[in-house]
């Protein structure tokens, strides 16, 4: 199994949105996809789940050596309970067989201090040797089980120890932006952040009481499958393909630069990008972009309802929309589910390539 984290310290840029829908579209195209929802806000279980009635919270666990949710499945670790870490009960998509969710959980907020402080003395105090590696063991042996082939990891907009813990076990990731200032300003402070944390988790994987810890931290450097650029909108001039208006156009050029000038560099240094021959034979260049994907308007709404992809809707089975709305929700319905299959390709090419 491959996982791939969804990063972006900046909120706002449809991670959880773009998680549920590659997920989606990775399994429509052969991939057994475990989508793993890391945000204490858990919106990714709120997709999965669409408009449930419920009082109680279906991922509840009742039994701790029998997790239901990414807070239980850890709980072993973090408060030194007499059992060992298992796999976490998956639930499946009804809609989509192959697209399983690790549910979130808010309480995963509460272990965020106590992994920040073992990320700092486990190299010392052997009693919180077991905590690092936790969250990683979790979700390798709950994909194991379920024989999952890509895992990927909602994470929420910061920059804290969760997060920090999260992307430095993954194998590879994406950094989802939106085409506006605070974007730019975002990638610039990845470009400073990342490398710290590439140090870190060589460290950390180097250490001998991590790797004799129960949950051993791994040895693995996360490698940069690209970034998309998300919530635009395009317009069509004499007949051509529609291209993002003019507005959002200068931003896409900004946050081209600011890869260019900042990020790449950077991942270099770090060694955080795979070699020039995997971006090639996928069509993938680093420099641009791995994504485009527009605004989804009020389809969203429908589609989250629905516990499916805006891309997956019928609009005459779904929706009310007919008429001449109809066939402009169907172009967009369509450029939606063409983005995404072809990020999708790609990023199957890329990891099974390493």
């Amino acid at each position: 199994m491959k996982q791939i984290a969804i990063f972006n310290h900046k909120g706002g840029v449809a991670k959880t949105t773009l998680t549920f829908h590659l997920g989606w579209m990775l399994a429509t195209l052969g991939k057994r996809t475990m989508i793993v929802d890391c945000d204490p806000q858990c919106n990714l279980t709120g997709a999965f789940l669409g408009d449930m009635d419920t009082e109680d919270y279906p991922f509840e666990s009742k039994s701790p050596q029998k997790p239901k949710n990414i807070r239980d499945a850890i709980k072993p670790a973090f408060e030194s309970r007499p059992y060992m870490i298992e796999a976490t009960e998956l639930y499946t998509s009804p809609l989509q067989k192959d697209l399983l969710l690790l549910p979130g959980h808010v309480g995963l907020a509460e272990y965020e201090s106590q992994l920040a402080v073992s990320h700092e003395l486990s190299n010392t105090l052997s009693a919180l040797q077991n905590i690092p590696g936790a969250l990683h063991h979790a979700i390798a042996k709950t994909g194991e089980k379920y024989s999952i082939d890509l895992a990927l990891i909602d994470m929420s907009p910061s920059l804290g120890a969760i997060n920090q813990n999260l992307f430095m076990t993954s194998d590879a990731f994406i950094i989802p932006m939106a085409p506006d200032l605070f974007s730019s300003m975002a990638l610039r402070s990845l470009s400073r952040t990342l490398p710290k944390w590439a140090e870190w988790g060589r460290k950390a994987a180097s250490n001998a009481i991590l790797k004799d810890a129960d949950y051993s931290f791994p040895d693995v450097t996360p490698k940069y499958l690209g970034s998309s650029v998300n919530n635009f909108r395009k317009r069509s001039r004499n007949n051509e393909e529609a291209k993002p208006t003019k507005a959002f156009q200068k931003w896409f050029d900004r946050l081209a630069e600011t890869k260019a000038n900042d990020l790449m560099a950077a991942l270099k240094g770090a060694h955080m990008l795979l070699s020039d021959n995997i971006y090639e034979d996928a069509k993938a260049p680093p420099e641009g972009f791995l994504m485009e994907i527009s605004t989804l308007d009020s389809l969203i709404a429908t589609a989250q309802e629905l516990a499916k992809p805006v891309f997956a809707l019928d609009l005459d089975v779904d929706t009310e929309f007919r008429g001449t709305v109809a066939d402009i929700y169907a172009q967009k319905i369509e450029d939606v589910r063409k983005g995404f299959e072809q990020g999708a390709e790609k990023i199957i090419k890329m990891t099974d390539a390493f």
